[in-house]
């Protein structure tokens, strides 16, 4: 019975003590116990918490459950209430259901298919041993957030959609200020707003003079400036923040886990499977939602229409149905399934970008420098613990010259 269930306080976000890489304790205990519990929102929305992978992937593949902007309840604590917020304009499709989603991502879909993205795989391969020379003619200590893990992927992104790589610093900073959990709600407006005007000058430029990159490319359809801005804000947004993270946080985790990365450099060949592992055991992202459409029977219990379901990817990602000994980082597993990019028709557009990056950027940076080790002791590195993507704020490294 619904009704019956106890409603959980909000959802749980302190990770342990002293164990920078595991989701906060109280998922495991949830998932094992009641992986669809009841759970009041920041904004007093009662809802539930899927805890489960099988029910996350379960809700994200149900088209009876919306990503519409103005059906969703935020589960993070300190975030605005949500309730009253206006549909997503138009352009901004992951806040949309089909056909309007449909619409949107059908003109992208082409642009980010796995054999396009490994054709950018020389180039990245050129930034990452650029970004790697300059790191050796600096010499140690470096945070490697700084000099590696952000500007990799930043450029890249910089470069594909034809954004002026000295610009970065601006959007950045308007990027964070979105993804912050202690920005006011004005913050965050104001900070999206500014996204919103720097693209659009983008898309004027492209529209009266397009270049080789992706957005003059979306200029030459039917798309509206309106929509072509909010895409490029999504694509911008989107594109670098979570995988210069990934880059970092792996990073982290590989200097922490000193058998895997003595195996990852031993063998090559295990490069993908140690991205996989590395977007699984880290999962960055702290949870989705999806509201229902309509009464659903899930797990054994009933959401009613209207009820928000948050989708814990962190749970999901460390449950012992899906991966056997899942709190262990084993870049041998195989760990196909995980949810780190979504599941549905909402999975994340850059994931194979994402994934040749990290490929390349990860075994690149401990092979060069084999002597790589953290330049403080783990428990004084800043952890993102602040934002919406979690990572590190710096990671000080050095090694033997």
């Amino acid at each position: 019975m619904t009704d019956s269930l106890p409603a959980l306080a909000g959802l749980p976000v302190t990770r342990p003590a002293g164990r920078p890489f595991d989701p906060p304790e109280e998922l495991a205990r949830l998932r094992e116990q009641q992986p669809l519990s009841r759970m009041v929102f920041p904004d007093g929305h009662v809802g539930w918490l899927a805890t489960s992978h099988a029910l996350v992937r379960a809700v994200l593949a149900d088209a009876r459950f919306s990503s519409r902007y103005e059906l969703l309840h935020s589960p993070l604590p300190g975030q605005a209430a949500m309730e009253g917020t206006p549909p997503a304009p138009p352009g901004l499709f992951i806040g949309m259901d089909p056909p309007d989603h449909t619409r949107y991502r059908s003109l992208l879909t082409g642009k980010f298919t796995v054999r396009r993205m490994r054709q950018l795989t020389e180039r990245i391969e050129q930034i990452t041993a650029e970004h790697l020379d300059a790191m050796e003619r600096h010499g140690p200590p470096v945070d490697l957030v700084e000099a590696y893990a952000v500007p990799i992927p930043a450029l890249l992104m910089c470069e594909l959609l034809g954004v002026a790589f000295a610009d970065r610093t601006s959007f950045q900073g308007h990027m964070a200020k979105v993804n912050s959990l202690d920005a006011t709600p004005e913050e965050k407006q104001g900070a999206f707003a500014a996204l919103q005007e720097y693209v659009h000058g983008l898309v004027l430029a492209k529209r009266a003079k397009p270049t080789d990159d992706m957005l003059s490319d979306l200029a030459d359809s039917d798309l509206t400036d309106e929509e072509l801005t909010n895409i490029g804000v999504l694509l911008l947004g989107g594109g670098f923040d979570t995988t210069a993270n990934m880059i970092a946080l792996g990073t982290f985790a590989l200097l922490s886990h000193p058998d895997q990365l003595a195996a990852l450099r031993a063998d090559p060949g295990l490069a993908d499977r140690a991205v996989e592992e590395l977007l699984r055991y880290l999962t960055i992202t702290h949870t989705g939602m999806r509201t229902a459409l309509e009464d659903v029977e899930l797990g054994g219990q009933l959401i009613r229409a209207g009820e928000c379901v948050a989708l814990s990817a962190q749970a999901a990602n460390r449950d012992p149905a899906k991966f056997p000994d899942p709190d262990t980082l084993d870049l041998r597993r195989q760990a196909a399934g995980h949810v780190s990019f979504g599941h549905g028709a909402h999975q994340c557009l850059g994931q194979q970008l994402a994934r040749v990056e990290m490929r390349v950027a990860i075994p690149s940076l401990i092979n060069r420098f084999p002597s790589l080790r953290l330049a403080v002791p783990p428990e004084e590195v800043p952890l993102r613990t602040d934002s919406d993507i979690y990572g590190v704020h710096r990671l000080p490294v050095t090694w033997e010259v």
